[in-house]
């Protein structure tokens, strides 16, 4: 369990990150895929910017409706919730299958894909403020694929921020390839 202040940290760290150590790579560099089934790192980023531009507005809806009721700070867990981030911790190294919309593989992207990923991480700042003075317990996020299921408001932040650490440190994993690559 993370504390909204403990999620903004990793936000900052993750905008850091690509901000300094993946911004600066060249767009070959940017664009580099092991194999033809793997993401490059604009690949990585461009599928975290899918999911952002569902689950920043149905945030923000979620939030901006929710700040009448009793402010519940503390993140409590449904089964979908824990099911949710069990899947996309950074630890857990399984592969799994996205939906085809979410999927970029072999998008044409090019720098624009890193500026949009960095104004969703501070959007997602701004939304860990608001969401301070909420009930974090309240489910009211839909699930991107399946919009009857709904999220509770903490758990769908958490699982944001989580999904966003799995694939910068795929990223990561990528630009590091490249590195031996070219040293080899």
């Amino acid at each position: 369990m993370r504390t909204l202040e403990q999620l903004s940290l990793t936000i900052r760290g993750l905008y850091e990150t690509v901000a300094t150590e993946l911004s600066s790579l060249d767009l070959n560099s940017l664009n580099y895929k092991v194999s033809s089934d793997s993401w490059s790192v604009l690949e990585c980023l461009e599928h975290l910017n899918r999911y952002s531009r569902y689950y920043n507005p149905a945030l923000s809806k979620a939030i901006a409706h929710n700040h009448d009721g009793p402010c519940e700070p503390v993140i409590s867990y449904s089964w979908l919730g824990k099911k949710s981030l069990d899947m996309v911790r950074p630890q857990n190294m399984k592969k799994h299958k996205t939906v085809k919309h979410m999927n970029p593989n072999n998008s044409q992207l090019n720098r624009a894909t890193i500026e949009e990923f960095l104004n969703h991480q501070v959007e997602l700042l701004s939304l860990l403020e608001g969401a301070k003075n909420t009930n974090l317990n309240k489910k009211a996020v839909p699930v991107e694929f399946f919009k009857l299921l709904k999220l509770r408001i903490g758990e769908a932040l958490e699982f944001i921020v989580l999904h966003e650490e799995r694939h910068i440190q795929q990223a990561l994993r990528g630009k590091q390839r490249l590195a031996h690559q070219t040293a080899a």
